[in-house]
């Protein structure tokens, strides 16, 4: 049983499966302690000044987790008895409304998650005075509960709001890519902060902006709150301070959006202003047909087209890709090249050679790849 609040604990890093390698290299990168790839997610070690960190700068990181503790219980009477004698107040700010989510696996003899949901409320409820959230949407402070063989491990979504909402986009496209996404797919295909960057069907600017964010070596979320902004934990000076000191780099003007949709490249401008990044970006309306290599050396091209499910006839988007690969193979000499389908079909019209494909994300109720050439 955990007594007060410890000085370091585990902190998991939550990421879409099939992208946990590539957050365990940021991770590692952005000098977090111990950080180990686990399903889901990487897990580290440290402190609340982790969990501040973490949430600020990673851009692969969906969620931020913090264990507070944990405790065994093979019935609902225990967990009861031992959620009231949890320190809750070491953690929970009085005023703010939290929820439980419970989670529990078939080796637990505590089974029904509903029931688990309920007895912990009313024990932080009844112990703290804290005001229980009857919506998801309405709460300040999310407590995850996981039991798996009996053993109770506590933790508190210290993000909020998704970490892929940055704060800077308020116009999207008809399917936006997540910005968590475009991060990691950017990073899998070894995208290097000086070459350029070119995004044919950018849309609201998704992977334009991230790519010029990460060449500026911009916090990914330094423009939004957060849900640990609300715990007793909060050191508003210290975060201030961890913002002001961050070492930024002025990107240079090579990050190219183009999309056939005027209206659509008016939103990327708009969102790249709001980032930051707008002297960094430019963006154009044009068909892909007039598309061209930019001067200067080659970089990287990187695509998200219509996959066919949500936008667009299947059979209309066999032409598209056909026309991006020509256009790749006979005006981007020397460029790489990264594309995003859930349709192996799609990706294979392009005619180019795919060097490496990855592991399916899960996006949106779909699943996708990246497909990735050598430089042609």
């Amino acid at each position: 049983m955990t007594d007060s609040a410890p000085a370091t604990f585990e902190i998991f890093l939550v990421t879409l499966p099939g992208l946990e390698e590539f957050l365990l290299a940021e991770a590692r990168e952005q000098g977090f302690k111990k950080p180990q790839a686990i399903s889901g997610g990487v897990l580290i070690q440290g402190g609340w000044g982790e969990v501040w960190r973490a949430n600020l700068v990673l851009r692969g990181a969906s969620k931020v987790l913090a264990r507070i503790g944990e405790f065994r219980a093979h019935h609902l009477a225990q967990l009861d008895k031992h959620a009231r004698n949890f320190p809750w107040a070491e953690f929970l700010a009085p005023g703010h409304s939290v929820k439980v989510e419970v989670s529990t696996n078939r080796k637990s003899e505590i089974y029904h998650s509903g029931a688990a949901e309920q007895r912990l409320e009313r024990a932080i409820s009844e112990t703290l005075g804290a005001r229980i959230a009857e919506r998801l949407e309405d709460t300040d402070i999310l407590i995850k509960v996981r039991i798996a063989r009996n053993l109770v491990i506590i933790s508190l979504e210290t993000s909020g709001t998704a970490l892929h909402k940055r704060g800077y986009k308020q116009a999207m496209g008809k399917a936006p890519l997540r910005e968590t996404i475009a991060a990691m797919t950017l990073r899998a295909c070894g995208y290097k902060r000086k070459e350029p960057l070119l995004d044919p069907m950018c849309g609201s600017g998704t992977y334009v902006i991230e790519a010029a964010e990460m060449a500026g070596n911009l916090m990914a979320g330094r423009e939004r709150s957060f849900a640990f902004e609300k715990l007793v934990s909060y050191d508003a000076e210290a975060v201030q301070k961890m913002k002001e000191d961050w070492f930024t780099r002025e990107p240079a003007a090579h990050f190219y959006g183009y999309d056939k949709n005027a209206s659509v490249i008016e939103s990327a401008k708009a969102n790249a202003a709001r980032a930051g990044v707008g002297g960094a970006c430019q963006f154009s309306a044009q068909p892909l047909s007039k598309l061209q290599a930019p001067e200067g050396p080659p970089g990287l091209v990187i695509v998200n087209p219509p996959y066919g499910e949500r936008i667009g006839n299947k059979k209309e988007l066999l032409g598209l890709y056909r026309e991006f690969g020509d256009v790749i193979q006979t005006r981007f000499t020397g460029w790489r090249v990264g594309l995003v389908t859930s349709d192996d079909a799609l990706a294979q019209a392009t005619k180019l050679t795919w060097a490496k494909t990855s592991a399916p994300i899960p996006h949106g109720g779909l699943k996708i790849k990246l497909y990735q050439t050598e430089g042609l």
